[in-house]
């Protein structure tokens, strides 16, 4: 029997620093558990704290601002994803966070902000639209200050995120679980003015059931006599029932014999839906979480290019041949950087055609402005080198963090975001795939004269070593420090002297000063003649070009 779907579904993520109470405020908003939340991990339950994402939800009438554009639907489910806080486990929030359309940000209003809190924020902002801040726990403030404890808290939350994406957001006061009473005593307070500041604030995504469904697993089981369910959040596209879907991760296919959304039985699901899938029995223990799609929807990576920003609250430097640990979706792994950039506006998508500019860091408005010879590229790329492929989709999300960093420090670990724009799949890409991207590093050699072979060529020396393939450098512009210019003709002997040609003609100084015989200079240095005297400056041979850093030939271009 086909089950009308009545509910429109949009998911707010629940962040914030550990303790400050999001498992209670989530409780307490929530009329419907899934199989995962509310800390059902026995080990939750032990520590005390959140360890793994956790969902539920609440259905209300649809807003009035929605209803001309929702008129199909009955009421909004908002789904709650109840994101761990503690500092280890950040991965697990950017994951969670990455499937949400809006953020709570709680903030325990005694403690005020935390380092959690602030990387709660930055992540919100790199993935949310609107954000609504919850400054819980206000029972434990006396009641003659709470007043002026919320207004004072109130005005430092808005300052802070006058600079945000969130500027003058909403502020609502909360105290989820007062006294630490059941939050099921319905004793909770501003939990309804939160209720209505959601509904104010829900707006219309960008939602498309076309193209390949991919679908964002988080939690895994096996129902003896059913199958495997797998949970989680439709990213993109939809499927239905007897439709077949893929698990990367496992290279295997398997069958949909049923869906529920929320207990409630469906015959498909859209982008965005929160769902459950029922498949054909695998091990569950083989898939904690990843995505599934439509076969042949998600390819394993290798390496990728990635736009990339750095985050203004993350002090150190982005290096080129530095490691982060690299998120995209619900995967951490370690991955190399090559920093480079482009002084052309590039458009959205990658262009192999153009030339980059190596980098040795990510540049950084100051940066440039501190070196005179320093360019402030247009946009700014990285190549990541994985050292575990990663299955994920084209133009996903990506984050680069120090997780590695003093979890009590008071830092900022995260490092960078961007979009995955181009993607290697094959192990052998270095030798494959990397030729075809055109990165470059400008090089600079000096050298000087040797003597002057005739009027329009001088042999040049300590421009190169012995051993140096000269080949790779005949016909490259060379400029001497008296203004001539001239081009390499080859090597001149076996110690790494070259010959130049001078096309319009050796000046006189350069020939009066380097024709002479080397006898009649036994004593002075080579570019020394015999009238000059101790203070004259040496004439110098300049060689700028562009070497190509993954070019297998290893030649070398003018610039």
């Amino acid at each position: 029997m086909e089950v009308e779907a009545k509910l429109f579904n949009f998911n707010v993520g629940v962040l914030g620093h550990v303790d400050s109470g999001k498992t209670s405020l989530s409780k307490a908003l929530s009329t419907v558990a899934s199989t995962a939340s509310f800390d059902k991990n026995p080990q939750s339950k032990e520590r005390g704290i959140t360890l793994d994402l956790g969902f539920s939800s609440f259905a209300v009438d649809i807003p009035p601002h929605l209803k001309n554009e929702l008129g199909s639907y009955e009421k909004v489910q908002y789904t709650l994803v109840d994101c761990p806080g503690h500092a280890s486990l950040i991965r697990t929030i950017i994951g969670g966070a990455a499937i949400i359309d809006l953020m709570i940000l709680v903030v325990d209003i005694v403690k005020g902000m935390q380092t959690q809190t602030a990387e709660c924020l930055i992540i919100g902002e790199i993935l949310c639209e609107k954000m609504i801040v919850v400054l819980n726990k206000i029972d434990l403030i006396e009641e003659e200050k709470r007043k002026p404890t919320i207004e004072k808290m109130k005005k430092r939350m808005l300052k802070t995120l006058e600079r945000t994406r969130f500027a003058d957001c909403p502020v609502v006061c909360t105290s989820a679980k007062p006294g630490g009473s059941d939050v099921d005593s319905g004793s909770s307070a501003g939990v309804e003015e939160l209720i209505t500041t959601i509904q104010n604030h829900t707006y219309l995504p960008n939602r498309n059931d076309k193209g390949p469904f991919i679908f964002s697993v988080d939690h895994c089981f096996s129902i003896r006599g059913q199958g495997t369910i797998m949970t989680g959040t439709c990213l993109q596209g939809s499927i239905s029932i007897n439709d077949t879907l893929e698990i990367p991760s496992l290279s295997v296919q398997k069958k949909i014999k049923s869906i529920q959304i929320f207990k409630k039985p469906a015959v498909k699901i859209v982008q965005g839906d929160r769902a459950g899938i029922c498949v054909t029995q695998f091990d569950a223990k083989l898939m904690e979480r990843g995505l599934v799609c439509t076969p042949g929807a998600l390819p394993t990576i290798m390496a990728a290019i990635v736009s990339i920003e750095k985050i203004a609250f993350f002090k150190g430097n982005i290096n080129t041949k530095a490691k982060f640990h690299i998120t995209l979706g619900h995967e951490t792994v370690m991955g190399k950087i090559t920093v480079f950039g482009c002084e052309q506006d590039t458009g959205d998508k990658f262009d192999f055609s153009k030339e980059y500019r190596y980098q040795d860091c990510y540049f950084t408005k100051d940066m440039c402005e501190a070196q005179d010879d320093r360019v402030m590229p247009i946009k700014q790329y990285a190549l990541i080198e994985l050292d575990k492929p990663v299955t994920c989709a084209i133009n996903s999300l990506v984050i680069g963090s120090k997780l590695d960093t003093d979890v009590h420090a008071n830092t900022c670990r995260l490092a960078f975001y961007g979009r995955l724009l181009e993607i290697f799949t094959s192990a052998k890409y270095a030798e494959e795939s990397l030729p075809k991207l055109k990165i470059f590093k400008i090089k600079k050699r000096e050298g000087g004269i040797d003597r002057v072979a005739d009027e329009y060529s001088i042999i040049g020396k300590n421009l190169f070593k012995k051993t140096t393939n000269m080949d790779l450098f005949t016909n490259l512009k060379v400029v001497l420090s008296t203004g001539e210019n001239g081009t390499i003709e080859g090597s001149f002997g076996t110690s790494g002297k070259v010959k130049i040609r001078i096309p319009n003609g050796i000046s006189e100084a350069v020939m009066q000063r380097f024709s002479g015989s080397k006898k009649s200079r036994k004593g002075k240095g080579d570019d020394e003649p015999e009238n000059d005297s101790k203070d004259t400056e040496p004439v110098k041979i300049f060689l700028i070009f562009k070497r190509f850093i993954y070019d297998t030939e290893k030649k070398m271009y003018q610039t």
